[in-house]
């Protein structure tokens, strides 16, 4: 005697449905979406699910938007975020707000004294991130990267500890050609101005969907770890833009070596 179907529970779709979104390859979770939509066939499962589905999705994937008023790109990122759809953006200075669902910057607005780090730390985040600004625009053609401050953003001067975290990511979508992908690096600084160290951690993810005959899929990760000794702002910079450089040529290599 066959086995009775059991209809699922309406959270028990809603929790398959965001396995399905938040597995999406990079830039794919708007063709999951709309598949899911008509599969549930049900707008008030199918919303909640995408309401908590895909701001995990785009922080993670550490997405790209677009700023209206000409104010350049801003990153998704945990990092960046002040408020559940609040985006700052460290390189103008300017809040983005964000329909994750959609997937667009709605509205921006500058940032308050209190949401910018002081004028000791800014001045180090600048400097990197002018170094980082050049690395990317040199190593990556679609790449983006922010960097922000996440702990000691208050620091006046020496003396006090402080960390630094740059983000990079690129995306090369080609869905025309059945092939998308997408390079995702977190890199923290943490200064000890005591003991004048820094310490560098980094994290490194490539993404690879090709579908056109089949389903093929590449998720790799790395991580790594160095130092160096305090230095002035500028020369801080240009020493830690050549290690993140030689970190991810050399996984590069090493990975096409496994494939």
């Amino acid at each position: 005697m066959a086995e009775e179907e059991t209809e699922l529970s309406e959270e028990q779709k809603k929790e398959i449905a965001k396995w399905f979104l938040l597995n999406a390859p990079a830039g794919e979770i708007q063709y999951v979406a709309k598949d899911l939509k008509t599969v549930l066939n049900d707008d008030d499962v199918y919303n909640e699910a995408a309401s908590e589905a895909f701001p995990v999705y785009n922080k993670s994937h550490m997405i790209c938007l677009e700023m209206p008023g000409r104010f350049g790109e801003v990153l998704v990122t945990s990092y960046g975020e002040l408020q559940d759809n609040e985006y700052l953006d460290p390189k103008t200075a300017q809040v983005a707000i964000v329909d994750h669902v959609k997937q667009v910057c709605t509205e921006v607005r500058p940032a308050t004294d209190e949401e910018l780090p002081s004028p000791y730390i800014e001045e180090y985040r600048c400097a990197l991130e002018a170094e980082m600004l050049k690395y990317v625009g040199e190593a990556y053609p679609k790449g983006f990267c922010s960097v922000y401050c996440i702990n000691g953003k208050d620091v006046e001067g020496s003396g006090s500890d402080f960390e630094l975290v740059v983000v990079i990511s690129a995306a090369r979508l080609s869905p025309q050609n059945f092939c998308n992908g997408s390079w995702r690096s977190i890199w923290n600084i943490e200064c000890k101005d005591d003991i004048q160290l820094l310490e560098l951690k980094g994290k490194l993810q490539v993404g690879a969907h090709y579908f056109e005959e089949g389903n093929v899929q590449l998720d790799a990760k790395h991580e790594c770890r160095d130092s160096t000794i305090f230095q002035v702002t500028t020369k801080l910079a240009i020493s830690f833009s050549v290690v993140f450089f030689s970190f991810c040529f050399l996984w590069l290599i090493l990975s096409c070596n496994r494939i």
